[in-house]
């Protein structure tokens, strides 16, 4: 089964209230692409912070402005990834794939494997780990967008799986 790496940017962390995506991304099989989510109006009065626009850089003004309906946005991700493992490096990325499913009136959203997991199938090494993160970090994508950070995390994934398992497509273009 191929491998997708996916990437939640939201309006909040949920220790600083009740978030909602605003943008996911994914990266895997020779490309990346990410979509921008306009809130849903369930998710009208649910938090928004300062500090999750400064670390992605999209104002709210923009994601209402510019982002796709949730069902939109669920269906294309869910046609894009039909059939492929996808795996986050962050467990609340679970959260917000469920968030943007109910959103979108579907009843249960794609599982989301944490990296983690997929370096203990592997039986990656720590050596082999701190080379696939040296090798992301040089692509110097944008970070904390989350095309960028699904990128990163799918050289990531390729690096790893290169170290004597079947990897991935190499990535061959970014997503803005």
């Amino acid at each position: 089964m191929s491998v997708i790496a996916i990437d939640f940017e939201a309006s909040c962390l949920p220790r600083h209230g009740r978030s909602f995506p605003i943008e996911v991304g994914i990266a895997g099989e020779g490309g990346a692409r990410s979509w921008v989510i306009r809130p849903h109006d369930d998710w009208a009065g649910w938090d928004w912070t300062a500090e999750a626009e400064a670390l992605h850089g999209l104002s709210r003004d923009r994601v209402e402005r510019e982002g796709l309906p949730a069902d939109r946005v669920f269906e294309e991700l869910e046609n894009a990834v039909w059939g492929r493992r996808l795996i986050a490096d962050s467990l609340i990325d679970q959260y917000w794939m469920t968030i943007l499913a109910q959103a979108a009136g579907v009843r249960s959203a794609p599982k989301i494997d944490h990296i983690a997991a997929f370096f203990d199938e592997l039986a990656a090494s720590e050596e082999h780990i701190t080379a696939a993160v040296a090798r992301a970090d040089a692509l110097g994508v944008v970070r904390h967008r989350a095309a960028g950070d699904a990128i990163w995390l799918a050289a990531v994934i390729a690096h790893v799986s290169r170290a004597g398992r079947e990897a991935p497509a190499p990535l061959l273009e970014a997503a803005q």
